[in-house]
């Protein structure tokens, strides 16, 4: 026994190495086996969902689409997230990557980069109906048509085409410790009216548990933040529509943004900005302490361990929150609080509830490398189907994107609001004026610098380095005109070879190119630069301002239907 010991102790790094080996040799010899079937189509379909209900889901949805398609098999590759960018950069390199694959994960830029290079353009299957939707009220729809929100986030417009097929949809609220709201306040309701649910944080945190510490009452971390800022916080800047959406599209872009704050049309003492940072400076006493440099996990942590009272988070967590509180304590969901239009300070900023959009998530592409893109596709729009998309998301405890889906009665409060305002300015622009704004604001979070001091320094920050980097964008503007030009002339080329069934449709993504992209987008900038030019002058109109002549022809106007009675 004395020498089994010895040994083992002498070898145990060999022994562990051989042990991963032999373990990992079976696990692929298994895999193989499984993937390598006569007469069979495999697929493997690659995602991060790592929660039990996702994999579940997917398992259900391969069983019920193999007693369709019996000679197909289909498997599963769940990666971790935080290894997934480089797991899948390396797989879609080396023309290894799984048939499907979800996306996201990677900036921007580079995912348009990584769809154009690496998957199989769907926007001639987007624009038909779904097969797997016959016998339902969406037999006859395009599939784009059967989302609630139309698959906008589907289409990506550098390369003109729909690239992914989204399979559910999420929402973000507030989750509470009913058990632990209930012994520290004594109420049963958590109020939804702003000033009432501060009075109920504050009356948490005067409270301490066994170990004398204090009950924290709304969990904060960097991610957390990031969500509460986003619900409560930024909505109350919609006003800045009418200062600076100059192209009057309801959404004001960093460069709209850029040449208001040169012109000083607004400035971080603007009302709208100043109302966002005064509410911030109301809630953060109810984080913990140093909330800022604390992970995800750790704000998590404290909710589970019942220390915490309300914790908001999306509809992915959902799950989670419900296994972690099960045989401990109530889980409860509800709305963001909210000002009432009378509140003295922020009700004015908050003409209506908060906008939701109603994007679609989970969304996948098929791989260019796939020998069975067709299959691949096809199986894209069995899930996609009303019927057994609902199934999926039934399963995964995630709502529903497509139309006439019915939500699970726990997910109700989960589906979006679809009228209201919504985040008005983004002074979040990046380069240099980016860095010294997230120093400020980091600062200002933890009440190390007041409002007017992070007022007063960012304004006169931007004033200098905000010009610089705007001329800098006017350079990558000019560049941008070269490389749609060249984008242009693929599309046209494209377009002349295309075969007769399908010269209509790419002779309209050019088109449509070619307005956007070369027309539309030369008149928007140099309009925006003859408004920088402009400045802010005695005199100068608003976007959605009218000037004295026009409010004058507009009375007279209606004062002449008034006398012919029309």
């Amino acid at each position: 026994m004395k020498k089994t010991l010895g040994f083992i102790k002498t070898y145990f790094a060999l022994l562990l190495v051989a042990a991963v080996f032999l373990w990992a040799a079976f696990v692929i010899a298994s895999y193989s086996r499984h993937e390598i079937k006569p007469g069979t189509t495999t697929l493997r379909i690659a995602h991060w969902q790592l929660e039990p209900g996702v994999r579940k889901a997917l398992d259900v949805m391969i069983e019920d689409y193999r007693k369709i398609h019996p000679d197909v098999d289909i498997l599963q590759d769940a990666i971790p997230e935080s290894t997934f960018p480089q797991w899948v950069s390396t797989q879609l390199m080396g023309g290894t990557a799984p048939d499907i694959v979800e996306l996201g994960q990677l900036d921007a830029a580079t995912l348009v980069a990584y769809l154009g290079r690496y998957y199989v353009p769907l926007t001639r299957y987007i624009s038909r109906p779904n097969p797997y939707n016959k016998g339902t009220d969406l037999e006859d729809t395009p599939l784009r048509l059967t989302y609630k929100d139309g698959m906008r986030d589907s289409y990506v417009e550098e390369l003109q085409d729909f690239m992914k097929i989204p399979l559910t949809q999420f929402g973000m609220r507030v989750y509470y410790n009913k058990d632990l709201f209930k012994k520290l306040t004594g109420l049963d309701e958590v109020p939804l009216e702003y000033r009432a649910f501060l009075e109920v944080c504050k009356k948490i945190q005067s409270q301490k548990d066994s170990r004398d510490q204090a009950y924290i009452p709304l969990v904060g971390s960097k991610t957390h933040f990031a969500m509460w800022d986003k619900a409560i916080f930024q909505p109350l800047t919609y006003g800045g529509l009418k200062k600076i959406d100059f192209n009057c599209d309801g959404y004001p872009d960093k460069d709209e943004t850029y040449i208001g704050f040169i012109t000083k049309r607004v400035g971080m003492g603007y009302p709208p900005l100043a109302a966002r940072l005064k509410m911030i400076s109301e809630v953060r006493p109810y984080f913990q302490e140093s909330y800022t440099g604390l992970s995800r996990d750790d704000g998590v942590f404290l909710f589970a361990q019942q220390r915490a009272v309300f914790i908001i988070s999306g509809l992915w967590d959902s799950q989670s929150f419900r296994d972690q509180a099960s045989g401990k304590f109530g889980l409860g969901v509800m709305e963001f609080p909210t000002p009432k239009k009378d509140d003295p300070e922020f009700g004015r900023f908050m003409p209506g509830p908060r906008y939701e959009r109603a994007d679609a998530g989970l969304p996948f592409g098929v791989t260019r490398t796939s020998k069975h893109p067709e299959t691949a596709i096809d199986f894209l729009l069995f899930m996609a189907s009303k019927d057994q998309n609902a199934k999926l998301n039934r399963i995964s405890g995630w709502l529903s994107p497509i139309k006439g889906s019915k939500s699970e009665p726990e997910l109700e409060v989960f589906e979006p609001h679809l009228q209201g305002i919504y985040n008005g300015m983004d002074v979040d622009f990046g380069g240099e004026t980016g860095i010294r704004w997230s120093q400020l604001f980091s600062l200002f979070q933890i009440g190390q610098i007041s409002q007017e001091d992070l007022t007063r320094q960012f304004d006169d920050f931007f004033q200098h380095q905000g010009k610089v980097e705007f001329a800098g964008r006017v350079g990558t503007w000019r560049r941008d005109a070269q490389r749609y030009e060249q984008l242009l002339a693929g599309m046209r080329a494209t377009a002349l070879l295309a075969p007769a069934a399908s010269a209509d449709d790419a002779w309209l993504r050019y088109r449509a190119a070619n307005i956007s992209r070369q027309l539309c987008y030369e008149l928007a900038k140099n309009w925006q630069l003859a408004i920088l030019k402009q400045g802010n002058a005695p005199g100068v109109i608003d976007p959605y301002e009218y000037s004295p002549e026009a409010l004058k022809a507009i009375r007279e106007r209606i004062a002449g239907k008034k006398e012919t009675g029309q």
